[in-house]
């Protein structure tokens, strides 16, 4: 099979009624590929041994109550050994197909707006983004993971292949990293939308934009080379297997093909939006286009079209009409362009442009290196001596139409701009985000437009002025300022007493129990039998052990240098000391209180927080009290507890206050009314504590392991799922800056126990890149017990 190193038409594809939007590369059979368009449909092509190397429909699927915008592929596995194909569309929905039948096997219902991309991962992962703003992690029919920071539609999402990072691309002009459902880094660079993303390596990444430029990137955050060639929006990206060349599609009617980082092949389509491209195994290229055509091309001489059908398509391309106002021909003057013998000189480069005048027609040519001479692309409209229909100026500038819409009957009316060369749907769909007017209307807005303008539509081109999809500059980058806490522990002041310091675990609750750190345990036992003594871990770990004196030397010596309006009472001080020492013991929980004890050390919680860590210590210690858990934890209180504690583990607090109130969290958990209060609050409490693993401090570290645990063993026998996830989430998080072994240990557990007998949050943490993260502790021998655990998660994951 040779190859000309040119790419040729080899097939055109009629088939779907409207825009063709995606376009993939099938799994199975062999050299296939799917396609979706705006007639609501996906269809599957095959290849066939016809003599003009063509493709037949295998399969039309629908699913969808609206036009179908993206298509990608999830791998097969042993249940799908032929894949899966989900398709995201503008009914918010996400519809999931094999090869079997037309309808979906399922739909992903969770977006409030048009599914615009997808992208597939390793075991089954899927990640779509949306004109809701937000991007969502699916597996196994669930959603795992709400990615949210974007201020505008995500148009893009990509999984790279390792390392379980994410990325997604928005109209906000911004690109965000996320790891473990927790953006890492936002990319700035485009000065428009951004439209596609794809892999290059697992460290690499393009991406392309409406600004007309390609971007290469680090995952580091570094822009290494910037790509200039499409003469507007660029819609879709695809790499070749070498990793290094692409190709590009965009609102210019052209595919472009890219080698050793130069444009070296423009090929124009007649049809003003090539909206999306894919590269098949061969290395053929479909592309589909705003006509409802996809087209194939190859580079195989022996699978390009017929000499016949290769006319064909330049006569169909000469006949092309285009309009100036896209963009593409720059400003047109008909007396200064010159004459047919123009057409003489060859061209300087592949794909370059040149306007002639042939009587009062002005004809567009493009130079093709591969045959040495000038192919007419179309007619040239609309020029500046050539009126299409009378303009309207609005807000400045000009327009071929300003409709009135009124949505709501006496309600206020609006105006709506349009030019015949735009794409309706486009245009109804900015007129909606502009007004804050419901999704609902679209389709009822573009055929109002389609209606009011038959006769005058020559193609989908770009608005007039900005992009409409970045709504302005409302974006602000989010960035965290975690600081580090380095140098000496904050925590001993001028005292003696040290919170933290000493054992940071539970009392024993078992003679083979890892945690407690006591005689009883021995590593030795363990690799003598096969029983897992490590996870999943059923009952909760809690902070027992305290020094009941320092505590009180402490709170006694603060009280007395504090100002008059926070001076405890000597009465005040006599109860908390009678609470720590009827809570700090074993047998606390036999031992009544009365409710005045218990509001004293409420009211005493709330001192400044330079001198609050002594009563948040007894706090600590009192929670495990079963009238305390209940009074402070019930539905009444719970919330006002957990919003307090959550404000001391602010990033910018004190580190004593943040690990006190972190291990009175975890302490909340021996409790009945403290389970259910923090599994309610949940979501706000792990993204709270997730921050705190950049404080560099061990205290805090093991309390941040130790509440992800107690969640991990709350949630073992539950079937949430999103709730597992984002333990996964955290856990993962937190083990790339945590150092300590014992915090290790206890994240180690923690995944241990969610992955546990659950095959869908194993193939979650798989997704997340969980196996290679914890890998290289399987070989710690100090402490056994790290390796030991790490070693049986590996084995769930197996």
């Amino acid at each position: 099979m040779s190859s000309s190193n040119i790419f040729k038409l080899r097939c055109s594809l009629p088939g779907h009624e409207m825009d063709v939007r995606g376009v993939a590369a099938a799994a199975f059979p062999d050299g296939a590929f799917v396609s979706v368009s705006r007639d609501r449909t996906g269809r599957v092509w095959v290849p066939n041994s016809s003599p003009d190397k063509s493709f037949s429909e295998m399969l039309c699927m629908a699913g969808h109550s609206n036009f179908v915008s993206c298509v990608c592929i999830i791998a097969p596995s042993e249940t799908y050994p032929r894949g899966l194909i989900a398709t995201g569309g503008n009914d918010n929905l996400v519809c999931v197909f094999s090869l079997d039948r037309p309808q979906p096997l399922y739909t992903l219902q969770g977006h409030k707006n048009t599914v615009c991309t997808l992208s597939s991962g390793r075991f089954g992962t899927l990640l779509s983004g949306s004109w809701d703003t937000t991007a969502k992690v699916w597996l196994n029919e669930k959603c795992m993971m709400t990615l949210q920071g974007h201020t505008a539609a995500v148009w893009a999402v990509l999984i790279l292949p390792e390392q379980g990072l994410m990325l997604s691309g928005s109209a906000d002009k911004t690109i965000k990293l996320w790891k473990a459902g927790r953006c890492e880094r936002t990319f700035t660079g485009h000065e428009d939308c951004v439209r596609g993303l794809a892999v290059i390596s697992s460290t690499e990444f393009f991406s392309c934009s409406n600004d007309t430029s390609i971007r290469r990137w680090l995952v580091t955050g570094e822009c290494v080379q910037v790509y200039y060639s499409h003469t507007n929006y660029i819609y879709s990206l695809a790499v070749f297997p070498n990793s290094q060349d692409f190709i590009s599609t965009g609102e210019d009617r052209t595919l472009r093909i890219w080698r050793k980082g130069e444009c070296c092949q423009t090929i124009r389509l007649p049809a003003q939006s090539v909206w999306c491209c894919c590269i098949l195994p061969n290395g053929d290229i479909a592309v589909g286009a705003s006509d409802g055509i996809i087209r194939v091309f190859t580079e195989a001489e022996d699978r390009m079209a017929s000499a016949e059908d290769l006319q064909a398509f330049e006569d169909e391309l000469s006949r092309t009409t285009i309009d100036p106002k896209t963009g593409d021909l720059g400003d047109i003057k008909m007396e200064d362009l010159p004459g047919r013998e123009h057409l003489s000189e060859p061209g300087n480069r592949d794909g370059q442009t040149r306007l002639i005048k042939d009587g009062q027609k002005v004809e567009a040519y493009q130079w093709s290196v591969s045959d040495g001479r000038w192919m007419k692309i179309g007619d040239v409209v609309g020029g500046s001596n050539q009126q299409t229909s009378k303009n309207v100026t609005y807000e400045g500038k000009e327009y071929d139409f300003v409709f009135t819409i009124d949505v709501n009957e006496g309600g206020p009316s609006f105006k709506l701009p349009y030019n015949v060369t735009e794409d309706p749907w486009l245009t109804a769909h900015n007129f909606l985000q502009k007004n804050d007017l419901s999704p609902m209307f679209l389709d009822q807005v573009a055929n109002f437009i389609i209606e009011n303008t038959k006769g005058h539509v020559v193609g989908p081109a770009p608005p007039a002025g900005g992009d409409p999809f970045t709504g302005g500059a409302r974006y602000i980058p989010g960035s965290s300022d975690d600081r580090g806490n380095t140098g000496a522990d904050p925590f001993t002041g001028a005292g003696r007493y040290i919170p933290g310091s000493g054992s940071n675990t539970s009392a024993p609750m078992g003679v083979a129990d890892p945690f407690t750190g006591g005689g009883a345990y021995s590593s030795a036992a363990l690799r003598q039998t096969s029983t897992n003594i490590y996870f999943p871990k059923m009952d909760g770990v809690t902070f027992e052990q305290a020094n009941a004196s320092q505590i009180i030397s402490k709170l006694k010596e603060l009280n007395g240098g504090a100002p008059p309006e926070h001076k405890l009472s000597e009465d005040t001080v006599e109860t908390l000391e009678r609470l720590l020492l009827v809570c700090g013991g074993s047998n606390s929980s036999e031992c009544p209180l009365t409710i005045q004890e218990i509001n004293l050390l409420w009211k005493a919680s709330h001192l400044p927080e330079d001198i609050v860590f002594p009563v948040l210590d007894i706090m600590r210690l009192a929670v495990r009290h079963p009238q305390v858990n209940e009074s402070l934890c019930g539905e009444a209180e719970g919330v006002q507890l957990c919003n307090h504690l959550l404000s001391l583990m602010r990033p910018e607090g004190r580190p004593a206050n943040q690990m006190l109130a972190l291990r009175t969290l975890c302490n909340c958990f021996s409790g009945r009314h403290g389970r259910a209060l923090l599994m309610a609050q949940r979501e706000t409490v792990l993204s709270r504590a997730a921050d705190l693993a950049a404080v560099c401090n061990k205290n805090i570290h093991v309390a941040l392991a130790t509440l992800v645990l107690n969640y991990a063993s709350c949630l073992h026998s539950q079937p949430d799922l999103e709730a597992k996830a984002q333990c996964l989430s955290v856990a993962s998080r937190a083990l790339e800056t945590v150092q300590d072994k014992e915090a290790v240990f206890r994240l180690l557990v923690a995944l241990g126990t969610t992955v546990a007998s659950d095959q869908t949050a194993q193939d979650l943490a798989r997704s997340l890149g969980v196996t290679s993260q914890i890998s290289k502790y399987s070989s710690v021998s100090d402490p056994s017990k790290v390796g030991e655990c790490c070693q049986l998660v590996l084995k769930e994951l197996q």
